[in-house]
């Protein structure tokens, strides 16, 4: 079976400017992508592009092996059957939850209209919210709605911007994992647009990682996040920071926190390379570690501490420590421990 969507080497402008250029992926049916990038990278415009909305200038675009999208030719958004859900959620204020639902079946039947509004507020769990007006609705209570009309005309393809920037913290997360579980349940495939790393992990089985204009990687959330293609990559999907190493025989590197292990090398020994270690990587412990840090920072995160260590050459890392509570000032022995070393060849 081939790919639902296929985008092969496209660029996008905005003014004449290229913003996103050589992009290259495909979603198989089925399948929740998810483009991940800081905001001006270009996500959303792709996004508008394989809606119809935007132009591409190369490359093209495939849906289901019928080409949709190529440099002057573009068919119209209408065609395409693709679903939409917009950051603001663009939900009509003059009309009921129920009509905003149906506003895109008005050639179906009454009957198979009421059926289908019927099957989707129980989907999104808005039962009994029918004649309810948007303004009426919290904002989680608005972004179901959104889902649910973009998802009325049973579309090819569902394409989501940014859907849950405007919730809190903790609602975002629970709509995000609600959201994956609605669209595998009714088999619809979707691309998520997002610059929120924990939304992307929680929604994607593929994930998407555009920087500067460019899609540095496309791999399951679990191959970006343990094996990033490069330091792009590495600094945008984990809370880490680069320390630089010299690499030794036998897969060692040798860092201002220790020997660490390279489970795959890319260098010689003798190279200088960049190693990124995550703060849950750090951990405190032995009496007789070879280095030590200074307790300079302290932050309580709950379940967690996050603390910054001060070396002795004065390098500072961060590390979290479940049920420790180490006093500011106070001197810890440090260690790395990872079953999976990220680290590239260093930068100039």
């Amino acid at each position: 079976m081939g790919s639902l969507l296929s985008v092969k080497g496209i660029e996008c402008r905005y003014q004449q400017q290229a913003v996103v250029s050589d992009l290259s992926f495909a979603v198989q049916p089925g399948e929740i992508a998810c483009l991940l990038g800081p905001s001006g990278c270009g996500k959303t415009t792709v996004l508008r592009a394989i809606a119809g909305f935007n132009a591409i200038y190369a490359g093209s675009i495939s849906l289901e092996q019928e080409v949709i999208a190529s440099p002057g030719n573009g068919m119209a958004p209408e065609r395409r059957g693709i679903g939409m859900v917009f950051q603001d959620y663009a939900l009509f204020p003059h009309l009921n939850v129920r009509d905003n639902v149906a506003f895109g079946l008005q050639k179906w039947s009454a009957r198979e209209r009421q059926q289908a509004v019927t099957h989707l507020l129980e989907l999104v769990k808005l039962q009994g919210m029918e004649n309810r007006f948007p303004h009426e609705l919290s904002g989680g209570q608005q972004q179901r709605v959104a889902l649910a009309r973009a998802l009325a005309p049973k579309p090819r393809l569902l394409l989501l911007d940014e859907p849950f920037s405007n919730l809190d913290t903790e609602l975002r997360r629970q709509l995000a994992q609600e959201v994956r579980d609605i669209l595998k349940e009714e088999g619809i495939s979707a691309i998520v647009v997002t610059h929120d790393q924990d939304e992307a992990f929680t929604v994607s089985d593929k994930l998407g990682v555009l920087a500067e204009g460019r899609l540095q990687q496309w791999d399951s959330p679990f191959q970006v996040y343990h094996q990033p293609a490069n330091r792009t990559v590495a600094s945008f999907v984990g809370e880490g920071k680069f320390i630089r190493g010299r690499a030794l025989e036998g897969g060692l590197v040798e860092t201002d926190i220790g020997l660490v292990k390279a489970q795959q090398m890319s260098w010689q020994a003798g190279d200088e390379v960049d190693v990124f270690l995550r703060p849950h990587e750090i951990v405190p412990g032995c009496s007789d570690c070879d280095v030590r840090g200074r307790v300079t920072r302290k932050e309580f995160l709950g379940t967690t501490t996050l603390y910054t260590f001060t070396l002795d050459n004065e390098r500072q890392v961060e590390s979290t420590f479940i049920n420790a509570d180490f006093q500011m000032g106070e001197t810890v022995g440090l260690r790395v421990e990872t079953d999976n070393l990220v680290a590239f060849p260093a930068a100039s």
